[in-house]
């Protein structure tokens, strides 16, 4: 097997950060090379390195790429050699057909160089066969799911006769059955030569696919590991991030529970748009002060529809059932009413709906909480930077200033921004939805000892989260949702994942039968 990239010592710097110190990555041909490392260590940095988003001359070092020295001064620079990233963040235009994104800025023409529209559709679902996506190429990308985009993002690379595909967190946002089919996809173009380079944080995943596996810390490469070597383990990767032995994935802690803090009862909610459709169907549950709840469910289940009804009916319509509050019932019409009945949500996309990613950190951090420090309509500009830099500090958010662009953060620090943020609205009740998705294994941690920390000090937390080890590790009590219903609760001490599972596909079982 010959190398078909070496980088050597790379250093690239940013104004007061240096982001890659001297990192060497080496690529044998056709494999599939995992990169990991904490967010922020450099991993994402380094591609666009590679691929030219940081163009040669703003970096030191060398690239060798299938045999020759190569200097990449932009993104086709790379792509016209075979060089191919799919960032994390899918570039996708959502009103424009499959056909149309496929070959967007490589428009198939024909005569009088109009483009040849037949033949793009034709070549674009031979492409989709490739992928085994089976779509009419006429579709709008925007009515499809995130897992179908994600293939038509290799659909569109496998179009630019990509040698080398890159892909960044390519199952970030995928459920199980999405993620096993880009995986087999993966291994299908490995068997046409084909070579990929994977950054991932979900470890299972790369130990299942990976070739080799490199790791990087602190913009440092700390070693490559031969996956077919035993000791290449899960524990061995998680060290060479942390720079640690993370012993135990979850911190420990003692329950000290209260009283009830929230009960939700006969909860219904309909489809926003899709008259007569039923998301949450009669769902009960409870969380008391100092414990932590978590919802289990597969995707679809309704899990991320209950949380957002419940916090301000910011979901769905005909909503109907009780909200109680340390046993008395409250009435929740509007966000800004959640707020001051102190219930807070962390969403699951906080890029999205979590943050202003184009503001500061500490606009970020006081923007539910903007009455506590406001005075006739005035905010208090010394007051919002002083609590900025204590949840800075309290929450260890690597981050030279709070007047940083909250964008420019990593992953796990932006999401201690939006923890922040309603933490410092003093709630009694804050619903977690997905809060560790898409971050490493040390700052999930950090998550995981945040959440300890709130409960420790009488908080309620519900968790939602497609994980059942996290749900397992961290939460005193869980409830499985299906379909929209609450189908069972498990205290954790008795809860397995098999148990947790059965009980989220109690309905579609019983469906079978019938």
């Amino acid at each position: 097997m010959s190398t078909i990239l070496e980088m050597r010592n790379i250093t690239k710097t940013f104004p007061g950060v240096k982001a890659l110190q001297d990192v060497n990555l080496s690529v044998e041909r056709g494999e599939i090379h995992a990169i990991c490392g904490e967010n922020g260590a450099g991993k994402s940095t380094l591609m666009k390195v590679l691929s030219g988003v940081y163009p040669a001359g703003t970096y030191e070092g060398q690239i060798g790429y299938d045999g020759q020295l190569a200097e990449f001064h932009s993104i086709n620079d790379s792509e016209h050699v075979g060089i191919v990233i799919i960032h994390q963040e899918l570039a996708l235009v959502p009103y424009l057909s499959v056909a149309e994104n496929i070959y967007l800025g490589n428009e198939q023409r024909g005569r009088g160089g109009l483009i040849d529209w037949n033949h793009t559709n034709s070549e674009a679902a031979k492409l989709l066969a490739r992928v085994g996506l089976d779509e009419n190429p006429t579709t709008p990308v925007g009515q499809l799911g995130v897992g179908k985009q994600q293939l038509i993002e290799i659909a569109k690379a496998l179009s630019k006769e990509v040698k080398l595909l890159i892909l960044d967190e390519p199952t970030a946002a995928l459920n199980d059955t999405d993620s096993e089919h880009l995986l087999d996809l993966l291994r299908h173009l490995k068997g046409q030569g084909i070579t990929s380079i994977m950054i991932s944080h979900k470890l299972n995943e790369i130990a299942e696919i990976a070739d080799r596996t490199t790791i990087i810390r602190d913009g440092r490469t700390i070693e490559t590991l031969d996956m077919s070597d035993p000791t290449s383990t899960q524990d061995r990767i998680i060290k060479g991030m942390v720079g640690r032995d993370l012993e135990h994935r979850y911190p420990e802690r003692t329950p000290n529970i209260g009283e009830e803090a929230l009960r939700v009862e006969d909860w219904t909610v309909y489809h926003p748009t899709q008259i007569g459709r039923v998301v949450v169907d009669g769902a009960a549950f409870d969380v008391r002060a100092g414990e932590v709840v978590g919802i289990a469910g597969l995707m679809g289940a309704g899990r991320t529809e209950l949380a957002m009804s419940i916090f301000g009916r910011s979901y769905g319509r005909d909503i109907t059932g009780r909200v109680y509050k340390r046993g008395e019932e409250i009435r929740i019409r509007s966000v800004s009413e959640a707020i001051d009945h102190g219930i807070a949500y962390a969403t699951e996309d906080r890029k999205k709906y979590g943050l202003n990613l184009i503001e500061d950190i500490k606009r970020n951090i006081s923007a539910a909480g903007l009455p506590k420090l406001s005075s006739r309509g005035w905010v208090n500009g010394n007051e919002e930077l002083k609590v900025a830099e204590e949840y800075r500090a309290s929450m260890n958010i690597k981050t030279p200033s709070v007047l940083a662009v909250v964008g420019k953060l990593s992953g796990g620090n932006q999401q201690k921004v939006v923890l922040s943020k309603w933490i410092y609205t003093d709630a009694d009740v804050l619903i977690l939805d997905e809060p560790t998705r898409g971050i490493d294994v040390g700052a999930k941690y950090e998550i995981y000892t945040i959440i300890n920390r709130l409960v420790a000090a009488g908080k309620a937390v519900i968790v939602i989260s497609s994980e059942l080890p996290e749900l397992l590790g961290i939460c005193d009590r869980i409830f499985t949702l299906a379909f929209g219903r609450i189908t069972g609760q498990v205290p954790v001490a008795e809860a397995s994942q098999e148990r947790l599972m059965e009980l989220m596909t109690q309905e579609r079982e019983q469906d079978k039968v019938q």
